[in-house]
């Protein structure tokens, strides 16, 4: 059973990061991105059924966000030199199984945090929400961005160790076990599950 402190659903919102067909399709082949999906479309319906928020964050640029990368950003001029990820493409669009509903958060990014291009934070705080529930791909890219800055902007941040995933497993399993635990509770979507249920 989980260490982890048990949640209040009225004060948390699931972060389901970046899952979009184009990020998907970068994940190893035989990883089971089916399965991946099946569990944080189980955790969704787990914090929504208990009466917590969902915040859906995609990564898409416009023209402009493509002009405004500079050349000196190693991770994203390359996307801008090439004009890869349009906001409007549909290997951008949040994966069909994870679809959003009305009142949930939606923020388009163009960095890897959740937070630092958008105005996330913002509309969690509007909400009341203090702790979030961490889950995207990748974990070296968006999950560990996002970890460090909510951790620094003082939430409760939970990490769903089987609803993260990344290109690089040995990577993923260094964060996983030994990064990420400095600044969240490490639990399994069974584990949140049981987490919500208590009142």
């Amino acid at each position: 059973m989980s260490t982890a402190p048990a949640l209040d659903p009225a004060r948390t919102a699931l972060l389901v990061m970046d899952y979009q067909p184009a990020t998907l399709a970068a994940l190893p082949e035989g990883g089971d991105r089916e399965a991946l999906l099946g569990r944080v479309e189980r955790a969704i319906a787990d914090v929504r059924a208990k009466g917590g928020t969902i915040a859906y964050v995609r990564v898409g640029f416009t023209e402009a966000d493509w002009d405004a990368v500079p050349a000196v950003n190693k991770s994203f001029a390359p996307l801008a030199q090439h004009r890869v990820m349009h906001h409007e493409d549909p290997a951008t669009a949040i994966h069909e199984h994870l679809a959003p509903q009305d009142g949930d958060i939606i923020v388009r990014k163009i960095r890897y945090g959740g937070m630092s291009t958008t105005d996330l934070d913002q509309q969690l705080r509007e909400r009341g929400i203090t702790t979030l529930v961490v889950s995207g791909i990748s974990t070296s890219g968006v999950v560990l961005s996002t970890v460090i800055d909510a951790a620094d902007r003082d939430y409760q941040l939970y990490v769903l160790s089987d609803g993260v995933a990344d290109p690089d497993t040995e990577v993923h399993d260094v964060l996983l076990h030994r990064v990420l635990p400095s600044r969240a509770h490490m639990v399994d979507t069974a584990e949140l599950h049981a987490l919500l249920r208590v009142d």
